[in-house]
């Protein structure tokens, strides 16, 4: 997207001004491209978005190198994949996810052309946040699109996400919803038992509008 003003000499200066105005409010929107009106799992984050909400401001800072290490990759390969946080999905799956969506892209929905969301594939240690047996995925729906279900599933008890790149096989189904009525904002309440340390938390969303589905990890830490 292009945050400068148009020529100056093109236009009024009423018009200049609502441009530049207009300019500088896109500017501050990072995700109102391609992505707009779609959404993500929020709370516990999902990768891309979890990268946006530390950096989103400061994507450039070197001390990301340090300190987070996998988003810092993630911006170097293609800072869209946090952009566009709320842009990652797929349409016509027909509910046959594993037949469009490859071992080891999982995090990446498949979405690997172009290379958008590759670095979401990356294997390494993520940020985690840290969650309970009992917790509860929260999901923005920011064109309020609603569900038709949602799945939840946490990644087994000995999968390494610091070393092994996510299988379909790594996952367990830990909670599956009927629909959602059209709204921006979705709660999943989800139950576990006998999960320590570092896992996933794969979410899949089904939006109602249309065939189009969502993919979206989230690092966890189970205390």
């Amino acid at each position: 997207m292009n945050c400068h003003a148009h020529d100056r000499s093109t236009l009024s200066r009423p018009a200049l001004l609502l441009s530049v105005i207009g300019a500088v409010l896109l500017c501050l929107i990072p995700w109102s491209g391609t992505a707009a009106a779609h959404g993500s799992v929020v709370d516990p984050a999902s990768r891309n978005y979890g990268c946006w909400l530390r950096w989103g401001d400061d994507f450039q800072n070197p001390d990301m190198a340090q300190q987070d290490p996998m988003c810092w990759q993630a911006w170097q390969d293609n800072p869209n994949a946090m952009w566009n946080w709320n842009g990652l999905y797929r349409d016509g799956s027909a509910g046959n996810f594993p037949a469009v969506v490859p071992d080891g892209q999982l995090c990446s929905g498949g979405r690997t052309e172009g290379g958008r969301y590759n670095s979401l594939d990356a294997v390494g240690a993520w940020k985690t946040t840290d969650i309970g047996s009992n917790f509860t995925v929260k999901l923005y729906d920011q064109a309020s699109h609603g569900a038709d279900y949602f799945l939840v599933y946490v990644t087994r008890q000995g999968y390494d996400p610091t070393t092994q790149p996510l299988k379909w096989s790594d996952l367990q189904l830990v909670a599956r919803t009927g629909k959602y009525a059209p709204s921006q904002n979705y709660s999943i309440d989800v139950s576990t038992s006998g999960l320590s340390g570092r896992h996933v938390v794969y979410t899949i969303w089904q939006a109602s509008h249309m065939d189009q589905t969502y993919f979206l990890c989230s690092d966890v830490n189970f205390r």
